[in-house]
């Protein structure tokens, strides 16, 4: 799960009961017992896993991924209608069941394989062999911004090519016409010569029992009719109207609830419980020990809480209780200044000979960046139902890795995980956080103990104390300038090395790099944050070049252009955020302009942040984003997700820290985790660029951006360099301290 930006789905073909499924040939084999109760009625004719064709000449499609307000549910059905040339209007989407059959085999494939063009008769071998490695990993993720440029680009599209091509033979040959002679639209097949016109429903059976290429011919940008437009998203209706099922909003005859508290510090088991406190407790039934946490069952969530809040706990003691933040960071520091006085760091990128440019450059800037640990925060609070009976477990939840949960569960409870079933629903919030199954292994645990289904629900408080974390880290830079003002020597260091790899890669022309890191591992629980390690390494290195641009006494959008001068892309967005943002005009007093860019998961993204101090704080009031993502299959969704990744970033960047007392998190709540509210969220102004190259993601590019952007804009403004996150920790009141450690 460490490398999510890699492609997913093309699968196999089923026949049965009824229904014909066939799809993009995977392997030799014919799952029909494995597939084919659940994926058609008799009236429904599927032409491979992903899409199945009504009677009534209706396109149901089925959806791979978990839909979590990223808008997926709508834009890789776009991608595979426009393929089959399907009217849609009479399209109808459905997530993808948790099924073996679905898992993400295209995801390994694209992990080793890359981008490398794989001849045609191997294509089916070589998904074969994936398809069985991540149905053994129990694969079948959602993350990393790899739905559009990787399930979409190599399934969705592809499914659909192929089931086209086998309608128009079908076609061909029951009118007994040539297949270049007839044409597809709105869900018909239409032959011009003779004025014959019929719906995909007449020819589904007969295309069913044809063999579909797993390569077959895609449509070119300009002949899209669906792709590209900004057609109303599917799930939106629901979720206005109240109808949309959430995991919170999973109810079940004769279910309980349950609530539960893990050992405050990371690492610490129970050692005793005393529940005597609820011997008289009405609505009270299960008092639980899972080990590293303790579970109240009651009538209500409410009752379980307040019932958990009675019990004395008794948790071991462990060395992680002396931890404190201050000495996290010390290590950190500690880390680092060992590994470079012995030479026993990680090398991560290097290039040319940066101590001989150091020898000989006319000015040195160094400086060190801090971040501290992020929570997901996510607005649905954790929950998971779960149910034990005749040998299953049933689960209802929102999570990003269906198939991996029941992995997770079947090990936890010694079963087969055939018999885990997961239901999921709507996503209140994943980032990453509904990647990890602790909450669905504890609810069936819970469950398993009972005889009825039980909903397991966080607090809030179990939530922010008990995440997955964006790690903490140190990064160190010295950078050497010549006389004319350019870089020509970028030395970084930092701590801890996670995913993508390239994150602390610049794009600027630099002669001289050496990037590397030492390892410097803590108790506490590292999980993927929205952008992974793009989200602080792009705070790091564009806080730090903007920093080589003001000792240079260059303008920071000029200096970087000129560095870019090779990379037209980067360019290109750099300029239209510039221009947009109307960079060099005057703006009002203690206003400052900040700019940033960064690529992530195959998208280019800049940003122009306005901001001002407001009673000491730092305020953005206006964001210009640009981004190109190769090309937008769905521009509206495509300006949602800069949004949303740039409120996201923004909270953290204001507001996020997570520190460590005495081993365990000191935070418990929106009060003192704060989120970004309405009234301080600036004006937001996306600009798109279909820059032709390959589909970039959208979910997470906007997040690393916006922390740099706003640092260099509050400089700007005031003259203050931040450099440690979040800003909150800053008195921008105080007089300008020195902004630069120049050698």
């Amino acid at each position: 799960m460490g490398k999510w930006s890699r492609r997913a789905f093309i699968t196999i073909g089923v026949l049965a009961g009824g229904a014909v499924v066939f799809g993009v040939a995977i392997r030799r084999g014919n799952p029909v017992d494995r597939v084919s109760d659940f994926m058609a009625s008799d009236d429904e004719t599927m032409l491979n896993v992903w899409l199945k064709i009504g009677a009534d000449n209706s396109t149901t499609i089925f959806v791979p991924h978990a839909e979590m307000g990223q808008g997926i549910h709508t834009t890789l059905p776009m991608m595979l209608a426009d393929e089959l040339d399907a009217n849609w209007d009479e399209v109808s989407v459905i997530e993808a069941p948790a099924h073996k059959e679905y898992a993400a085999y295209a995801l390994a494939r694209g992990f080793v394989a890359g981008n490398a063009d794989i001849p045609e008769m191997l294509v089916d071998t070589v998904n074969g062999f994936f398809l069985l490695a991540t149905q053994t990993m129990g694969l079948q993720i959602t993350g990393g911004s790899t739905s559009v440029q990787h399930t979409g680009e190599l399934a969705m599209r592809v499914g659909g090519a192929s089931a086209r091509a086998v309608l128009l033979s079908a076609a061909a040959e029951k009118w007994n016409v040539d297949v270049d002679e007839l044409e597809t639209e709105k869900s018909h097949i239409i032959h011009a010569a003779t004025s014959r016109r019929a719906p995909y429903s007449k020819f589904a059976a007969d295309a069913a029992t044809l063999t579909q290429s797993p390569t077959p011919n895609l449509k070119r940008r300009d002949d899209f009719k669906i792709m590209g437009t900004s057609v109303p998203r599917v799930d939106i209706p629901a979720k206005v109207d109240g109808t949309a099922s959430f995991g919170i909003d999973v109810v079940l005859p004769g279910m309980k609830y349950a609530t539960v508290m893990a050992a405050p510090v990371f690492g610490s088991v129970v050692l005793d419980i005393d529940s005597n406190s609820l011997a008289n407790m009405q609505g009270v039934h299960e008092v639980i020990n899972l080990d590293d946490a303790v579970v109240v069952v009651a009538d209500g969530y409410w009752t379980a809480k307040k019932a958990l809040e009675q019990i004395s706990i008794t948790w071991s003691q462990t060395a992680n209780a002396e931890v404190e933040q201050d000495e996290i960071f010390n290590q950190f520091s500690r880390s680092l200044d060992t590994a470079t006085e012995n030479g026993d760091y990680n090398d991560d990128f290097a290039v040319g000979d940066v101590n001989d440019a150091f020898s000989t450059a006319d000015l040195i800037v160094e400086s060190e960046y801090r971040v501290p640990y992020l929570a997901h925060a996510t607005m649905e609070p954790m929950n998971c139902t779960a149910w034990s009976h005749d040998g299953q477990c049933e689960l209802w939840l929102g999570t990003q890795n269906p198939l991996g949960f029941a992995k997770e569960v079947a090990t936890a409870l010694d079963i087969d995980a055939d018999n885990v079933v997961v239901h999921n629903q709507y996503l209140g919030g994943g980032f990453g956080r509904r990647a990890f199954g602790d909450i669905a292994v504890q609810a069936a645990r819970i469950a398993n103990a009972v005889a009825y289904p039980v909903k397991l629900i966080w607090s809030r408080e179990e939530d922010m104390r008990h995440d997955h974390y964006r790690q903490a880290s140190i990064s160190r830079f010295k950078g050497a300038i010549d006389a004319e003002g350019r870089p020509t020597a970028w030395l970084n260091q930092y701590v801890e090395k996670h995913d993508p790899a390239d994150a602390p890669h610049i794009p600027y022309s630099i002669d001289n790099q050496l990037i590397h890191y030492a390892d410097s591992p803590t108790h506490v629980p590292w999980g993927f944050w929205r952008s992974v390690d793009n989200s602080l390494h792009g705070f790091f290195k564009e806080s730090f070049i903007d920093e080589l641009a003001i000792a240079a006494g260059k303008d920071p959008y000029e200096y970087r252009r000129e560095l870019l001068a090779d990379q037209p892309r980067f360019r290109d967005i750099l300029d239209l955020a510039a221009a947009k943002a109307g960079w060099g005009t005057s703006l009002p007093d203690n206003v400052g302009r900040g700019i940033a860019i960064t690529k992530s998961f195959g998208s280019i993204v800049a940003q122009v942040v306005e901001a001002e101090i407001v009673n000491g704080s730092p305020k953005a009031r206006r964001v210009v984003c640009a981004v190109d993502a190769g090309y937008a299959m769905h521009p509206d969704g495509m300006a949602a997700q800069m949004e949303s990744g740039i409120i996201y970033g923004l909270t953290a960047a204001l507001y996020g820290d997570i520190s460590i007392r005495r081993g365990a998190v000191m935070q418990s709540n929106f009060h003192d985790y704060k989120m970004l509210r309405m009234n301080e969220a600036p004006m937001i102004e996306t600009h798109i660029i279909n820059g032709g190259d390959k589909i970039g993601g959208a979910g997470e590019p906007a997040t690393p951006a916006i922390a740099p952007a706003l640092a260099n804009a509050i400089f700007d403004a005031t003259g203050i360099r931040v450099r440690e996150l979040p800003m909150s920790k800053i008195d921008f009141s105080e007089p300008s301290p020195e902004s630069l450690d120049v050698v």
